[in-house]
């Protein structure tokens, strides 16, 4: 974490995606922050130091759920997303809430073995290298012989025969030919034939759906010799294939999982989606009878527990976690009380205004109106909004929301899939590039009453 960004570097990198929201944006800046400051502290402090949690309150659409996807992908550290709704009480049928811990492992062992893999890329790229050069020009083939069973079970391989020192150096000449070729590109296209190990990754679940399970494989694997397969590919993928062999063999996945684990424990941040879907008291009948037990095991989760996982006990004390909820329906205060005051950093996510509808449409690095002309610029067409343009469809979409449900950004989906309908199903590619202006007149024009006129049913008694 030596190179963690500061509070400001991390709004400014979420700014570049998600428009507004600047009070949730600073709150999750700060809890990362902290992580990294809490780690130059001394160890005796370290350990007093706890994460302050946070909980994000917001209608649908308006970037809770965004601001999750792009942390994941701007932290340096274990991270997973759940969905509170797929977690049910002790005893019921569904994952028990012990799962995101498991997850949380699983992607910590994949973060650090892909550091250490990109660290080993150089030694393993030469290595393969040499493994492609043998493959395409071979040693003396082993003499035929009978083949004894054991030697067969335990990967025993017969011995090639001796080459007299012409053919020695014959064969070497080939290979520096051979490499130079590669180096060239001059192979890229041949087929080679590989042996490449078969992986073995079926498993068992020890409790039917608890998520913990046993893979046979890793257990067998242990046992028996690697089972091989062979296999024809061009060059440029056996060379791939040939690399990720190479890059595992040379590191060791014992210290990859202790490893690992530390940092999900130290490092791990959880984002619980959708939590108001769980919140209210519940009835002890119904399809939501396990709503409030779903609270009560996540307690101790939250609040630090030791989690017992196929890697061994993971304590979740110093996990961050951040929970998200539209709360339509429920409010924040039908939490069980234990619950909310784990949560002690409580933020209110905004509306979307008309104007940040406007800037939704074309500030973003993926914004929407840019999906759009690269989809369309795919067959020949380049298409351009006026201002005018613009400024009606978030009208339309700020209007939409206010008559029906508010669904957010995502109304802007509908409006300009609806918008641009003619246009993508007339636009083949089979004509000269063709530029479209959408004007005001055009969205007015194209777009339903649904989303211009006012719906005066819901004020029918």
């Amino acid at each position: 974490m030596k190179d963690a960004l500061t509070p400001r570097q991390i709004v400014e990198e979420l700014d570049r995606y998600i428009i507004g929201q600047d009070k949730a944006k600073r709150a999750v800046a700060i809890a990362l922050r902290n992580r990294y400051r809490r780690a130059q502290v001394d160890p005796a402090m370290q350990e007093e130091i706890t994460p302050k949690n946070i909980i994000m309150v917001g209608p649908t659409g308006v970037g809770k759920t965004e601001i999750a996807r792009r942390l994941a992908r701007l932290v340096k550290a274990p991270f997973v997303k759940v969905e509170a709704t797929k977690f049910t009480e002790v005893g019921y049928v569904g994952r028990d809430v012990e799962s995101m811990i498991r997850d949380l492992v699983e992607a910590a062992i994949r973060l650090e073995k892909q550091a250490r893999m990109e660290a080993v890329l150089p030694k393993a790229r030469i290595l393969a290298e040499n493994r492609l050069v043998e493959i395409l020009a071979p040693g003396p083939r082993p003499a035929q012989r009978s083949v004894n069973p054991l030697d067969a079970l335990f990967g025993n391989k017969p011995k090639p025969p001796e080459q007299t020192e012409a053919q020695i150096a014959a064969l070497a000449k080939h290979r520096d030919q051979v490499q130079r070729d590669l180096a060239e590109g001059k192979l890229e296209d041949d087929i080679v034939e590989i042996e490449v190990e078969e992986s073995m990754t079926f498993g068992m679940e020890v409790i039917p759906g608890m998520g913990a399970d046993i893979n046979i494989g890793e257990i067998m694997g242990g046992i028996l010799p690697k089972k091989t397969k062979k296999r024809k590919v061009p060059v440029r993928e056996a060379r791939k294939i040939l690399e990720q062999e190479e890059s595992d063999k040379l590191i060791d996945m014992d210290d990859v999982t202790a490893q690992a684990v530390r940092n999900a424990e130290q490092h791990g941040i959880i984002f619980i989606d959708e939590i108001d879907k769980v919140a209210g008291r519940s009835m002890g009948v119904g399809p939501d009878v396990s709503r409030e037990g779903v609270q009560r095991d996540i307690l101790p989760i939250v609040e630090g527990s030791t989690v017992m996982t196929k890697y061994g006990p993971v304590k979740t004390d110093y996990v961050l976690f951040i929970a998200a909820g539209a709360f339509h329906v429920a409010k924040v205060s039908d939490l069980i009380p234990e619950l909310q005051g784990r949560f002690p950093i409580r933020v209110e996510l905004a509306s979307l205004s008309t104007e940040d509808f406007k800037r939704i449409l074309t500030q973003p690095e993926n914004a929407v109106i840019k999906q759009y002309q690269a989809l369309l610029g795919a067959d020949s067409i380049e298409l351009n909004f006026t201002d005018g343009a613009l400024t009606a469809i978030a009208q339309c979409a700020f209007a939409a929301n206010e008559q029906s449900e508010n669904i957010g950004a995502r109304r802007l989906h509908t409006i300009i899939e609806t918008l641009l309908e003619d246009i993508s199903y007339n636009a083949s590619g089979d004509h000269p590039k063709l530029e479209v202006v959408v004007d005001e007149k055009y969205v007015h024009d194209h777009l339903p009453e649904d989303f211009k006129t006012k719906n005066l049913k819901k004020f029918i008694l």
